[in-house]
Formats: C-alpha cells, sequence, structure tokens
C-alpha cells in the first residue's frame, strides 16, 4: 500500500523563506538526503514521536513520484518519467540534526515520512500553494513558484546521482513557517490540485 519499494530523495533547503527562518546558507546546487523505505506511511496514520528527540518538526512539501526506470533525465524529458504528485510531510528531528553530521536520523526515523492521500496524475508543479496547518491552525503557505529549484529541475538533479525506480519518491522541500509538533497534534499538509495529507503524532 503507502510503502515506496525503493526510496525517498529529499531536498534540504529549497525555499529563501526557510532557509532565512532556519539561519543556514542557500545551497550552490540541491541539498539532497535519503529517507528509508520504513519511514514512509499514509494518510491517518500515526507518526511515532522517537524516544531520542523532544523536537520533532513538520514540513509540508510537494512530492513528485516516479513512473519509469530513468538516469540522467534531461530537463526536457521529465515529465516522461514523472507519474505524478502528491502531499509530503518530511518530519525531521531538530535537536538530532544538529548533533549528528549526517541527516540520516534526524530525517529518516520511522514513520518520518507521511506520504498522500493519492496521487494526481495530471498537473502542472510550478505555481502551487503549499499549506501546512497544525490542529487546523494555519502555520505554513507558500507556492512552488518560490522554489529556488523547481520540481522537475529537481528530478533531472536528482538522476544525476541515483537510477529513479518506478515508485520513488523525491521530496521537493519546505516553505518557512516550521515548528514542533508534539503528542495529540496533528499536522494536515494541503496542496492545491492535489489534497490533504492528515497525520497524527503519538508519543
Amino acid at each position: 500500500g503507502s510503502r515506496t519499494r525503493s526510496k525517498v530523495v529529499g531536498i534540504g533547503r529549497n525555499y529563501a523563506d526557510h532557509i532565512q527562518e532556519m539561519g543556514s546558507e542557500t545551497p550552490a546546487a540541491p541539498l539532497m538526503f535519503l529517507k528509508p523505505n520504513t519511514s514512509v506511511i499514509g494518510p491517518g496514520d500515526p507518526v511515532m514521536l522517537p524516544s531520542f528527540s523532544d523536537q520533532i518538526s513538520y514540513e509540508a512539501e510537494l512530492a513528485v513520484v516516479i513512473g519509469r526506470i530513468c538516469k540522467d533525465v534531461p530537463l526536457e524529458r521529465v515529465d516522461d518519467v514523472v507519474f505524478g504528485y502528491t502531499c509530503a510531510n518530511d518530519l525531521t528531528a531538530r535537536d538530532v540534526q544538529k548533533t549528528d553530521d549526517q541527516w540520516a536520523r534526524a530525517k529518516g526515523f520511522d514513520t518520518s515520512c507521511p506520504i498522500g492521500p493519492w496521487i494526481e496524475t495530471d498537473l502542472d508543479p510550478e505555481n502551487l500553494t503549499v499549506r501546512g496547518s497544525l490542529d487546523g491552525e494555519l502555520r505554513q503557505d507558500g507556492s512552488t513558484s518560490d522554489m529556488i529549484w523547481g520540481a522537475r529541475e529537481l528530478v533531472a538533479y536528482v538522476s544525476q546521482a541515483f537510477t529513479l525506480l518506478p515508485g520513488d519518491v523525491i521530496l521537493t522541500g519546505t516553505p518557512a513557517g516550521v515548528g514542533l509538533i508534539t503528542d495529540g497534534q496533528r499536522y494536515d499538509v494541503e496542496i492545491e490540485g492535489i489534497g490533504r495529507l492528515s497525520n497524527p503524532a503519538r508519543r
């Protein structure tokens, strides 16, 4: 069902306003990380807050779902290899992200990658509102037009490093407004033209 067969490739720092709020530098090229398939859950599934972190943050993101095996995809061929688009929440342990040199644990823990509610196959990803709400209160409100690297550029770039397989997912980064989620709270990711992904958090 909701588990991807292969990999989730995340992109960090792809919205200028989010880079500012985190006090980070704008990367010279897209910053990639992997989330394992054990991180993936579906709509309504609980995010299990890990024991090793007290600072789990939500991140509303547009997700690209790959439809064909591909490698070194030129920009003008990206639409041929994309199956569709969906919503994702790139949950991140902020305290662990600061202490660990690599982001594997901070971004790859079990249940850290809710994806859904379905895949929209007929959609232009370049100018979509991306919103996130914590317990119904709007926290993130951005547009994919604000991305430093657009969704199609990211697919082309990621495919230089990795052979992409059907069902692979690329997360495209998050707009400003990130914050912490605690036990019993719920986060909703809503993307124009796709729908809403909602997940509760449990300790």
